[in-house]
C-alpha cells in the first residue's frame, strides 16, 4: 500500500490544518467540520492526519479497543483485567455514505439469540472507530437514520444495538470529522451542532501556489513512498508537537478573563445554547497548549470564536455561515483583562519548528511547511466556478430582480400513494424505520425481525423438531422481515413564472416569498429541489435537480421578470427535466410545483400548447400543485383550469399558509371533482 500524502506537505490551508491539529491535541474540542469546493485537499488532510496522531493503549484481543488502565466493564468481550494490553496505531474509520445501519453499529444475530439465547454480536464502524477517527466523506448526503445513530453515539458515548429486546452495549467515542461541498446541501442543524469546530476552505487564486500544488501532487503521484520519505522529518517534528502539547494540557489555565470574553462573545453573537461556550473553551485551551503555553490569553479565545462559533450562527439553510470580526474585537476588547501594552508574549514555539504557515490564527500557527512562500491553495486539482446562467433570450422591458418577501411556514404537500424512495420527511414510503406496517420473508440479512411473526411461523413445527425445553427451536426459514411505513424525501422541481404579468402588479416579491418558504420546507424535509424559470420566448433550467436549497434561494433571488408568458415552453422543459432524473434516480418520486398566474401568451395558439404540455405530465401521473398567483378583484380562474388538466390541484398564495383559515389537502389527489369541471 503506498504511503498517504503527508499533512506537512498540504500547501496551505492553515484554517484546516490548525482546526485537525487542535482535536489531536484535544478530543473533547468535538471534531471538525471541513466546508469547501471541490479539489481542495479536504480528504486529503483528513487523511494524512492519522499519520500523526499518537499511538492508542489496547487491551490484546478486544474488539473495542478497550483502554487496559480502565477497560469498559460493559464490554461484550469483557470482563478484562487491568494492566494487560498493547500499543497500536489510531485508526481512522471512514464511514460511507450508503453504508446501511448494521455497518455503522454492528449486527446482532437473532436467530442464535432466539434459539440458544446468545449475543453474537459482530461490531460495526463505531466500534472500529473507538479512540479514534471516523471521518464521514460527503456528510451532508448521509442519510436521516445513520445521522441519528451518529447523534446517539456522540452524545451518550455509547452505541447501543436493540433487536426485539436483545441488547448490546459498547463504549463508542471517536473524533469526528466530516468534509462537504456546500453546493450539494447543508447539514441538519442538529449533527452540525455536533461538530466542534468548521473551516472553510477554498482554492487559491495566486498562480504560484497553484504551481506549488501541482509539483507536489505529482510528484508524490510518481512515486509516494520517496515522497512521504522527503517530508519525514516535518511530520516527526509535529508528531511530538501533539504529544508535548497533550502532556501539557492538563496544566493550562483558563483564568476568570478568558472564561468571561468566551462567554460575552457568545452571548454577543447569540449562538444558541451553552454547546458553544464549552467547545470555545477547550480550542482555547487546545491553543494555549498547541503553542506551548500554560494560560489561556486573548488571541486563543480570538482564534476559538473563528472556529467554533460561525456554523452556530445560520438560523435557516439560506444564511450563510460566518463571523463578522469587527464584532468580535469589539467584544474582546469590552470584556478583556487591562494589560500594559508592553507585557511580553511567550514565544508561541521555544522548542518546534519554525511556524511557516501563520495566518491570523493568533495562539497556535499551523504545523511547518516546507517552502515559507507556499500559503494558498491545497493540494488537489480545482473544479472552474459555476456562473449563473443567462436570462432566456428575446424578452423584452427586462425588470430588475426584486426582493423576495418574507418566508413564512408552508402547509405540507406530498405525493400520493406509497414509495420506496430516499429516507425524508415528505410523503408516505416503505423504509427501514417507522411504523411497522406488516412481515414479509427476508432477502438476505435479516435487518428487522418481526417477532410475533417469526414466532408463529416457528409454532406449528415445534413437536416435529423435537422440542424438549422451553426455548423455541427456530430455523432460518421462520425468520420474518418486518415491513415499515415511513417517510421520503421528493423531488420537488419549481416551475416558475417569471413573466411581465407575474411583475405587473407587483407580485413578484410575494411569489418568490412563497417559493422561498417551499424551499425552506423541501430543505427540512431532505428533498431535492430544481428550478425552471419561463418568460419572453422560451424557459430554461435555473438550476438542476440537487439537494442544496440554498443554491436555488440564491437563483430565486436574482431571477429577472419581463416579457411575454411561455407556460407550454416551461412545462416541456419540467416534462424533460423529469425524464432525466427518472432515469438517474427512478425510486425518487417528482412533486411538481408551478408558480403562475396561469395565464398563456406568445407564439401560435399559446393556450392549447400549455394544455397539451400539461397533458404530458398528467399521462405520466406526476403529482402536481399550481400556486395560483393572480390577484385583484377579477379573477380569471386560470390556474385551477392548469391544475385540471395537469391533474393536480391548485392553491393561491394565501392558502399555502400553514396557519392560513382556509384548508388545504396534504395529499395531491389526482384530478377532483372541481377540477375535471374547470377543465
Amino acid at each position: 500500500m503506498a504511503a498517504p500524502f503527508p499533512f506537512t506537505a498540504v500547501v496551505g490551508q492553515d484554517d484546516l490544518r490548525l482546526a485537525l491539529l487542535l482535536n489531536a491535541v484535544s478530543p473533547a474540542v468535538g471534531g471538525v467540520l471541513v466546508r469547501g469546493e471541490k479539489g481542495t485537499a479536504k480528504s486529503t488532510a483528513v487523511r494524512a492526519l492519522s499519520a500523526l496522531m499518537p499511538g492508542v493503549d489496547v487491551v490484546t484481543g478486544c474488539r473495542f479497543s478497550c483502554d487496559p488502565a480502565s477497560p469498559d466493564p460493559q464490554c461484550p468481550d469483557g470482563p478484562h483485567d487491568e494492566g494487560g494490553g498493547g500499543e497500536r496505531p489510531a485508526r481512522m474509520v471512514e464511514l460511507p455514505v450508503g453504508a446501511s445501519e448494521d455497518r455503522l453499529v454492528g449486527a446482532l444475530d437473532i436467530e442464535r439469540a432466539l434459539a440458544e439465547g446468545v449475543k453474537a454480536f459482530e461490531p460495526g464502524l463505531l466500534a472500529d472507530a473507538h479512540r479514534g477517527i471516523l471521518y464521514v466523506d460527503e456528510v451532508n448526503l448521509l442519510h436521516d437514520h445513520l445521522v441519528d445513530l451518529l447523534l446517539d453515539a456522540a452524545a451518550m458515548g455509547a452505541s447501543y444495538v436493540e433487536r426485539e429486546g436483545v441488547s448490546v452495549r459498547h463504549a463508542a467515542r471517536f473524533l469526528l470529522v466530516g468534509t462537504m461541498n456546500p453546493e450539494e446541501g447543508e447539514l441538519r442543524p442538529q449533527l452540525l451542532d455536533r461538530f466542534g469546530l468548521t473551516v472553510e476552505v477554498a482554492a487559491s487564486r495566486e498562480p504560484k501556489q497553484r504551481v506549488e500544488v501541482v509539483k507536489r501532487r505529482l510528484a508524490y503521484d510518481d512515486a509516494p513512498d520517496a515522497f512521504a520519505e522527503q517530508w519525514a522529518g516535518d511530520e516527526a517534528e509535529v508528531r511530538e508537537r501533539i504529544v508535548a502539547a497533550r502532556a501539557l494540557l492538563p496544566e493550562v489555565r483558563l483564568g476568570d478573563d478568558a472564561l468571561t470574553q468566551i462567554a460575552a462573545t457568545c452571548a454577543a453573537f447569540e449562538v444558541d445554547g451553552m454547546r458553544a461556550d464549552i467547545v470555545m473553551a477547550r480550542t482555547a485551551t487546545a491553543l494555549a497548549a498547541w503553542a506551548g503555553r500554560t494560560e489561556v490569553l486573548s488571541e486563543d479565545v480570538r482564534q476559538a470564536a473563528l472556529l467554533a462559533l460561525p456554523h452556530r450562527r445560520r438560523r435557516n439553510p439560506f444564511d450563510a455561515p460566518g463571523l463578522d470580526e469587527d464584532k468580535l474585537d469589539e467584544t474582546l476588547d469590552e470584556f478583556g483583562p487591562d494589560r500594559p501594552d508592553d507585557d511580553p508574549e511567550p514565544d508561541p514555539e521555544p522548542n518546534g519548528p519554525d511556524n511557516d504557515g501563520g495566518g491570523d490564527g493568533g495562539g497556535g500557527g499551523v504545523p511547518p511547511q516546507g517552502d515559507p512562500a507556499d500559503d494558498g491553495d491545497a493540494a488537489q486539482e480545482e473544479a472552474p466556478a459555476e456562473t449563473p446562467p443567462a436570462p432566456g433570450a428575446g424578452a423584452p422591458k427586462e425588470q430588475r430582480a426584486v426582493s423576495a418577501g418574507e418566508p413564512f411556514r408552508t402547509k405540507m404537500l406530498s405525493v400520493p400513494g406509497l414509495g420506496e424512495g430516499a429516507a425524508g420527511r415528505r410523503s408516505r414510503a416503505r423504509t427501514e424505520h417507522g411504523r411497522t406496517t406488516g412481515s414479509v420473508r427476508p432477502r438476505g440479512t435479516l435487518t428487522k425481525l418481526h417477532l410475533a411473526a417469526t414466532v408463529q411461523a416457528a409454532a406449528p413445527h415445534q413437536r416435529a423438531r423435537g422440542r424438549s425445553g422451553p426455548g423455541l427451536v427456530v430455523r432460518r426459514d421462520d425468520l420474518r422481515q418486518a415491513t415499515r411505513e415511513g417517510r421520503e424525501g421528493n423531488l420537488v422541481l419549481f416551475v416558475v413564472d417569471a413573466s411581465g404579468s407575474m411583475a405587473a402588479r407587483k407580485r413578484m416579491g410575494a411569489v418568490k416569498g412563497a417559493v422561498l418558504s417551499l424551499l425552506l420546507d423541501a430543505y427540512q424535509r431532505r428533498d431535492k429541489v430544481g428550478l425552471v424559470t419561463f418568460r419572453g420566448t422560451g424557459a430554461e433550467v435555473a438550476l438542476p435537480p440537487t439537494s442544496s436549497v440554498d443554491a436555488a434561494a440564491a437563483r430565486l433571488e436574482t431571477l429577472p421578470t419581463g416579457g411575454r408568458t411561455p407556460l407550454a415552453a416551461g412545462l416541456l422543459k419540467a416534462h424533460e427535466v423529469l425524464r432525466v432524473e427518472r432515469l438517474r434516480d427512478p425510486a425518487r418520486r417528482p412533486l411538481l410545483v408551478v408558480v403562475t398566474d396561469g395565464r398563456a401568451t406568445g407564439g401560435p395558439e399559446p393556450v392549447q400548447l400549455a394544455g397539451r404540455a400539461a397533458g404530458l405530465h398528467a399521462a405520466e401521473g406526476t403529482a402536481a400543485v399550481v400556486v395560483d398567483c393572480e390577484s385583484g378583484m377579477v379573477r380569471l380562474g386560470l390556474a385551477g383550469q392548469l391544475a385540471g388538466r395537469l391533474g393536480g390541484t391548485a392553491v393561491t398564495l394565501d392558502e399555502l399558509r400553514a396557519d392560513a383559515i382556509a384548508g388545504l389537502v396534504k395529499d395531491v389527489q389526482g384530478i377532483n371533482t372541481t377540477s375535471r369541471r374547470a377543465a
